[in-house]
């Protein structure tokens, strides 16, 4: 599918990562104004909210825009928001006869505030990156064990915080927790000295469902990706998980990018999943390419300092689907409400450049990296930046995220000293 020009000239560049065939979904202010729902064209934001009150958009009987988040949309379903793509694709495209309405609702997105794109229902996070769960396993139990013995029939995962997940920008206060080193017989309380990124894509459910669905269906059911940064700290983590998994060491915050990329813009950048070892069962069997061709990195930054690329991998690397996640998550019964975030996992891929968190490239901390600043690190400092970016590339055209970014605060003196 080549570039769909716009008359929003920036939007028509082919590294752009907002072009017409894009149109992500956020929500935004400017000028200490209540926030609306906008649609990233180019360097602009087209005011979403502003454009129904108007007529421009009318999608049903009801307002689906006077609320600051997306999620009266997404549980319209598929044809609802085929309608919206379709619709906003002839306000913005070049010639549209609509151009001198709409111009006046376009908003510099220098100019603008981005705030959470929707409201999060429930949060799941997923290990289901190969690369990743290989090699934290063979740190920890040696290549011959490394993966769990379930690990290649279902996608495994944990429930997480929902009231945790922030938007991009937003500062991450380092954690304090319960550790225990392993030179020391006793636990102690301190703040975390292995702080920890985890690169993943974060799946929203749009339709909800209630009981079991294939796979089909749920792929269906999913309204767009986020880029997402599960922060982690590894020490409280290796104390507290078995035999439970993950709970306080990922409580901490979850970042995701502002800007909803829909499943309709991705759609080109379709691509299988890799090779089984097993076959799935039935539940878990795709019926097409149901993962995505795009290019994903870290970059690291000390304070006031310029940022290094640490990795650079794809999500086409991970063994599980969304799809295949958000099917396995209703086999119980579980009901999914419009707005439930699924985090991938991890994103590694088989070389060390690939590997999508601190743990995998220091290997533990065993093996520091060297930034171009000339500092190391094995795990994050205070005052450091982490950046996730994302981008599918298609015939002279990108569809892009915005970045996932997060800096590290220290961590509040001793919370129970008072």
């Amino acid at each position: 599918m080549p570039l769909k020009k716009s008359w929003v000239s920036s939007a028509n560049s082919a590294d752009h990562p907002f072009p017409l065939n894009n149109l992500p979904y956020g929500v935004f202010s400017t000028g200490g104004e209540d926030p609306h729902c906008g649609v990233a064209i180019g360097d602009m934001i087209l005011d979403v909210t502003a454009a129904e009150a108007e007529g421009l958009v009318v999608l049903d009987d009801e307002p689906l825009f006077d609320l600051p988040f997306w999620n009266p949309l997404m549980e319209q379903g598929p044809a609802v928001w085929a309608a919206l793509r379709n619709r906003l694709m002839d306000l913005l495209a070049e010639g549209s006869a609509a151009q001198e309405d709409v111009a006046p609702l376009l908003v510099a997105q220098a100019d603008a505030e981005l705030h959470m794109p929707f409201a999060v229902s429930e949060y799941t996070d997923f290990y289901a990156g190969r690369h990743h769960a290989q090699n934290v396993g063979t740190m920890f139990r040696g290549p011959e064990n490394a993966l769990p013995p379930n690990w290649l029939h279902i996608p495994i995962g944990y429930n997480g915080r929902a009231s945790s997940v922030v938007v991009s920008g937003t500062d991450i206060r380092r954690p304090w927790g319960q550790l225990k080193s392993p030179d020391q017989d006793l636990p102690a309380f301190l703040p975390s000295r292995r702080f920890d990124i985890e690169l993943e894509m974060g799946a929203i459910v749009g339709t909800p469902s209630d009981g079991p669905i294939s796979v089909q269906e749920a792929d269906d059911n999913i309204f767009g990706y986020v880029l997402l940064n599960d922060w982690s700290a590894r020490d409280i983590q290796a104390w507290e998980y078995q035999p439970l998994g993950p709970f306080q060491a990922k409580a901490t915050a979850t970042s995701i990018s502002p800007w909803i990329v829909t499943k309709a813009a991705l759609e080109p950048f379709r691509c299988d999943t890799p090779e089984r070892d097993f076959e799935l069962l039935g539940h878990l069997k795709e019926t097409g390419p149901m993962l995505y061709d795009i290019d994903l990195s870290i970059t690291m930054a000390p304070d006031g300092k310029a940022a290094t690329t640490i990795a650079r991998t794809n999500y086409s690397q991970m063994y599980y689907s969304a799809a295949q996640q958000l099917a396995h998550h209703t086999t119980s019964g579980c009901p999914m409400n419009t707005g439930d975030l699924l985090g991938s996992g991890t994103i590694s891929g088989p070389t060390k450049p690939e590997r999508g968190s601190l743990l995998e490239l220091s290997w533990g901390g065993k093996e520091p990296l060297t930034l171009e600043t000339g500092e190391s690190r094995s795990f994050i400092e205070d005052g450091d930046t982490l950046t996730l970016t994302g981008a599918a590339k298609g015939k002279g055209y990108t569809i892009g995220f915005g970045e996932c970014a997060g800096t590290v605060l220290p961590a509040l003196e001793n919370p129970y000293s008072r």
